[in-house]
């Protein structure tokens, strides 16, 4: 069976930052039915004003959509779509897993955040198929607990 290859959208949004941006700005998307993949809200450089970035799950056309969509928002300042771009791309993932499992994972270039009884806190950060690598290894090595983000994306300069 051929693989199929994942059509992932990465759009940056500068918004205003006023109460319920991001609940509008999540339900232009979800009227359209976007399959949103990975989310991340932080700070912008503009005072007032924060910026979301999101990986959608859709080819070009439907990625266009989501942008038109967006643009309609008041609070939308700008949208960009960074797809294709060249980008520094990380995502970060914290884990608690057992002490007894922690050589493979510091191999992999996680760090150890704690150590308590119930187990050894570390975290990991990457590209995005890092993070999922290590994800898969971490349910190899059974997770106590963990958490991901979602994706932070600037565009390089040359």
């Amino acid at each position: 069976m051929p693989e199929i290859k994942e059509k992932i959208r990465v759009l940056s949004v500068l918004v205003e930052d006023a109460p319920n941006t991001l609940t509008k700005v999540s339900g232009a998307i979800r009227r359209r039915g976007f399959h949103v993949r990975g989310i991340s809200v932080g700070p912008s450089s503009q005072p007032g004003r924060f910026r979301i970035t999101l990986q959608v799950d859709h080819g070009h056309a439907e990625a266009d959509q989501v942008r038109k969509q967006l643009e309609r928002l008041v609070e939308v300042v700008e949208v960009e779509d960074l797809t294709g771009d060249h980008v520094h791309s990380r995502e970060l993932i914290v884990a608690k897993v057992a002490a007894s499992e922690l050589d493979a994972l510091l191999k992999r270039g996680a760090k150890v955040l704690s150590t308590a009884a119930d187990g050894t806190t570390v975290e990991f950060s990457g590209e995005r198929e890092e993070v999922g690598d290590f994800v898969d290894e971490l349910t190899r090595h059974g997770i106590v607990d963990v958490a991901r983000s979602g994706p932070v994306v600037m565009r390089r300069t040359q």
